[in-house]
């Protein structure tokens, strides 16, 4: 009789932040954002002279955890779920851990679009959620072989999940999405009135 078995599995890791102490407040960390937004004006002018959709500090700002505490504490709780990550993983890390890269904040505003990436020199990378209005948009995750279906047909629009060539996660406010950095994805156009918000970062093998 035929077997069919899957191989070589992609693994999304989506939790509530809050199930790693410590508890952020999400209303308080939006604050913070827009906080931060308003006062970053390098920021601001690297997001116009690259036509960056709402605003990023990606290009400006290295240390948020240090500046401020919130972002301290966002950090813990982060080191705690990429560990469990990890763990899931079965990663030999040869007793080193994971540690933080870099982490940014992202507004995007209605109409705003984050192209399909990936990001390099990393290994595992992910998104927590601080606003997610009505119409927000989903993160879209490719499916890692695209590049080499070649020939291959379509798939069918009922074909199951693990098949699907593109899978979309509609986050809640508070959750963490973790995915290992080489896995392609972006953030459709947000159809919302209002901001999308949330807060991305990258954790490196030392």
């Amino acid at each position: 009789m035929a077997q069919i078995e899957s191989l070589f599995v992609t693994r999304l890791y989506r939790a509530a932040l809050s199930e790693r102490a410590p508890a952020i407040d999400p209303a308080e960390l939006a604050g913070s954002c827009y906080s931060i937004a308003e006062d970053d004006e390098a920021g601001q002018d690297w997001c116009e002279q690259n036509g960056y959709p709402g605003y990023t500090s990606y290009a400006s700002l290295t240390d948020l955890p240090w500046r401020f505490p919130i972002f301290a504490e966002l950090v813990k709780s982060l080191d705690a779920h990429v560990a469990a990550f990890a763990e899931d993983l079965e990663f030999d890390l040869d007793g080193r851990a994971l540690k933080l890269e870099d982490l940014w904040i992202n507004i995007l505003p209605e109409g705003g679009t984050h192209g399909s990436h990936i990001h390099p020199h990393s290994v595992i990378s992910g998104t927590t959620y601080v606003a997610m209005p009505e119409g927000a948009s989903a993160l879209k995750l490719e499916d890692p072989r695209s590049a080499r279906m070649m020939a291959a047909p379509t798939r069918r629009k009922d074909a199951r999940r693990e098949l699907q060539p593109f899978i979309y996660m509609k986050p809640e406010v508070g959750d963490v999405l973790l995915w290992e950095s080489w896995l392609r994805h972006e953030v459709p156009m947000n159809m919302a009135e209002d901001e999308r918000i949330s807060v991305s970062f990258n954790y490196r093998w030392d």
